[in-house]
């Protein structure tokens, strides 16, 4: 059976009834039907209240990953499995995921409710429209775009400098024919003519904005303080200067608050926000985590893409932001990635071939090292294939151990938790171990340094080559009190370089940073390396072609 079909068979329990043996009763949810609800923002508070008690929250623990490649890695399977698996050995855990984006599921990649029998449920409806709270990201994000048009437009008594505009729309749907628009055609009641830019909706500052917010007083603060521009004597403009902070916030009221759902095993989980990892922060909402250690003994997340990506984020920015200190990490790995990473085209990873594990190896080697510098204890999951032999798997256990880092087979995509019991016994035992969580570059470094260690650090480069208009925004930015900051870096999630052909484990090349972009709300620098854009295209088969509905509402092709 397809994931899809899987999880339409599933029999789901009332939303209330998995609230209720989590600790939240039924007056604290606000319901969007049957299995589905948002926590009410007077149980927000008591969560996050009790989430800081260090004698009581629960251990943290974040799910990244290998490299990406076409013969996929299943990240948030393994994350789904290792809750439901933690459950099994009588462990209380909560998950804690990001909301699906419509670009993916209409693209190339898909949803993001896991798979098989690891899976989040109702898939269909997380992986479309959910809760609605990406439409109301969109739509904040586009209010905020239109109020600085108009403000232009009806007489500009802050002197905006249009030409310096760098608030973009957004769209959650992958649409490159947007990237680069030019609005106010038609004449003088059409607005003034500008170039602009669209993103898609989950790389936007909003989106960021909501993950990282825990209350509206702290929304509406983020807002104020998002720059949109600069005035005709080159003076930052913040939007809060337009007064209307507070109509925006109106809109995110109820996307600032985590959306409860369940796993096919009846267990809780917290599906909220949608950050990419390769041009965002890619973590989900602080909200969602907190209420997730306030409930459960062990929770589970997982950061975007790989762990240069996506769990360095989840540890440079949300965790420093929020104070939160993980005790450990897991890293899902593949027999097929590695072998992709070694060099076997996609139409051969059927085949065993020790020889491309041993070779690929060195890409799960990065990453293993690389958790490591931030002083965690690591584990790496086997996501088990029916193709992989045991050879194949034996020889990346061996070469973990040789890397000090275990590495468990997790059969939770045909097992669910049954299939990642192991797993759990092995991530409960590295909670057991001592963490000296560090960050990996002090905010006090200037921000072309922090691009530096990241570079250097993580990505394995030998230098950085920052493009002009780039060093200049840099500047400018600490001139303006920007320079504690951290980096929100966006490049390729498919190679630890700036470069998507480089596979396996490239050293030693010169890092290219082309542009920055100031989040003064988020709160980071964005630095664009390579050649990624903040509006993905779509491929030339996209899923949408598979996707259907019937007379009954029933969709299949979704995954």
């Amino acid at each position: 059976m397809t994931d899809i079909e899987i999880a339409q068979k599933n029999i789901m329990e009332p939303i209330e009834k998995i609230a209720e043996n989590s600790g939240i009763g039924a007056d604290s949810l606000e319901l969007y039907g049957k299995y589905k609800a948002k926590i009410s923002f007077e149980k927000l508070a008591s969560l996050q209240k009790k989430s800081l008690d260090s004698s009581t929250r629960g251990k943290l623990v974040l799910v990244t990953a290998m490299t990406p490649t076409a013969a996929g890695e299943g990240k948030s399977t393994v994350t789904i499995a290792l809750g439901d698996g933690l459950r099994k050995i009588g462990k209380k855990s909560v998950i804690a995921l990001r909301e699906p984006s419509l670009g993916p599921c209409f693209g190339v990649k898909g949803g993001a409710c896991g798979g098989g029998y690891a899976q989040v449920v109702p898939m269909e409806d997380i992986n479309l429209h959910f809760t609605g709270d990406i439409h109301a990201i969109t739509a904040a994000n586009n209010l905020m775009a239109a109020l600085i048009d108009n403000h232009i437009q009806q007489g500009n008594s802050l002197g905006i400098d249009p030409r310096t505009v760098s608030w973009k729309r957004c769209v959650d749907l992958n649409d490159r024919a947007l990237r680069n628009v030019v609005i106010g055609l038609g004449g003088r009641i059409d607005g003034v003519p500008r170039e602009t830019h669209f993103q898609i909706s989950v790389a936007s500052e909003i989106m960021a904005i909501v993950c990282l917010s825990k209350t509206i007083t702290e929304l509406k603060e983020r807002i104020s303080k998002i720059t949109i521009g600069s005035d005709y004597s080159k003076r930052p403009v913040l939007f809060g200067s337009l007064g209307c902070t507070g109509a925006v916030a109106a809109l995110l009221k109820d996307a600032i608050r985590p959306n409860l759902v369940q796993t096919l095993e009846k267990n809780p989980a917290f599906v909220h926000g949608g950050p990419f990892a390769n041009i965002a922060h890619g973590c989900n909402s602080v909200n969602a985590t907190l209420c997730a250690l306030a409930l459960g003994d062990y929770v589970v997340t997982e950061a975007g893409f790989a762990a240069d990506l996506g769990a360095e984020k989840f540890f440079d920015i949300k965790c420093r932001m929020n104070g939160l200190v993980p005790n450990a990490a897991v890293i899902v790995a593949t027999v097929r990635a590695l072998k992709m990473h070694g060099g076997v085209a996609k139409s051969d990873l059927g085949a065993e071939n020790i020889r491309a594990v041993e070779t690929g190896f060195a890409n799960l080697k990065v990453h293993i090292e690389n958790i490591k510098k931030f002083g965690l204890p690591v584990a790496v999951a086997v996501n088990k294939f029916i193709t992989d032999t045991d050879s194949e798997i034996s020889l990346v256990q061996k070469l973990c151990a040789e890397n000090g880092c275990c590495a468990v087979v997790c059969e939770g995509w045909e097992k669910g938790g049954d299939g990642a019991v192991a797993l759990a016994e092995k991530v409960v035992e590295l909670c057991g171990t001592p963490s000296s969580f560090k960050n990996i570059y002090p905010l006090e470094a200037s921000l072309k340094t922090k691009i530096e260690i990241l570079a250097k650090e993580i990505y394995r480069a030998s230098s950085v080559e920052f493009e002009g208009k780039a060093l200049s925004k840099l500047k400018q930015f600490e001139e303006q009190g920007f320079g504690g900051l951290p980096i929100c870096m966006a490049k390729t999630q498919n190679s630890i370089s700036h470069d998507k052909l480089m596979q396996g484990a490239p050293s030693g090349y010169v890092f290219p940073v082309r542009d920055v972009q100031l989040y003064s709300g988020a709160g980071f620098v964005v630095a664009f390396a390579g050649d990624i854009v903040d509006m993905p295209g779509l491929p030339k088969t996209p899923a949408a072609l598979s996707i259907d509905v019937d007379d009954n509402g029933v969709i299949s092709g979704l995954f």
